[in-house]
């Protein structure tokens, strides 16, 4: 198994490959900055956009219209740091925002209703979710740690932050799984798999 600096390395490297969001690090917005610009600051690094590419960027299965499960998926409900979230308030949170843009109440948004909204002056509230963390595990270290503190100056031995740390730990885990499992598909028959009762008893 690869150890834990191995595999800060390859993340490193993941990360520096992947970029900088179009050549620019997080946008600076004022305090009062609505939901959706600091949404798009904090977790796309993107300051100019409009209310369709808005609308396509979480548009996630890309069907032309905005479902319950996309709504909460854009207010960062699935992100773990969410997880005390009841399935009342989901719902409530997915109700609220039908209810101000769904016109036709089909129980979506599509493109056409989310732009009309946008341009009558309104925009999507603040619903007390954070800023809506909704990239896998790597988008979210990337956008929200190594953008911040580490660059492709970064040494092994400065990746000592509690976020690094855990970071690494979750890929040794997957890693241990994947490994378990391989072995396991390598075997004929998995002993595990089979009732005490009719497993032979001694060689």
């Amino acid at each position: 198994m690869r150890s834990i600096a191995v595999i800060a390395l390859a993340l490193a490297s993941k990360a520096l490959a992947h970029g900088d969001h179009g050549g620019s690090q997080k946008p600076i917005v004022g305090e009062n900055a609505n939901w959706m610009t600091k949404h798009m600051a904090e977790e796309h690094h993107i300051s100019d956009f409009d209310a369709s590419s808005f609308f396509t960027l979480h548009d996630f299965d890309g069907d032309g219209r905005w479902e319950p499960e996309e709504i909460l998926r854009t207010y960062g409900i699935f992100d773990e740091s969410n997880a005390k979230i009841t399935a009342a308030r989901r719902d409530q949170i997915s109700r609220e925002i039908l209810g101000l843009i769904d016109k036709n109440g089909d129980g979506f948004v599509d493109r056409s209703e989310f732009v009309e909204f946008i341009h009558s002056g309104r925009t999507l509230p603040d619903m007390g979710t954070g800023p809506g963390h909704h990239g896998d595990d790597e988008y979210e270290y990337e956008i929200h740690h190594w953008e911040k503190y580490h660059d492709e100056n970064t040494k092994l031995e400065d990746l000592t932050h509690p976020e690094d740390i855990e970071h690494f730990r979750k890929h040794e885990l997957l890693e241990e799984a994947e490994e378990r499992l391989e072995k396991l598909n390598r075997m004929s028959i998995v002993e595990e798999n089979i009732p005490t009762k009719f497993r032979r008893a001694g060689p």
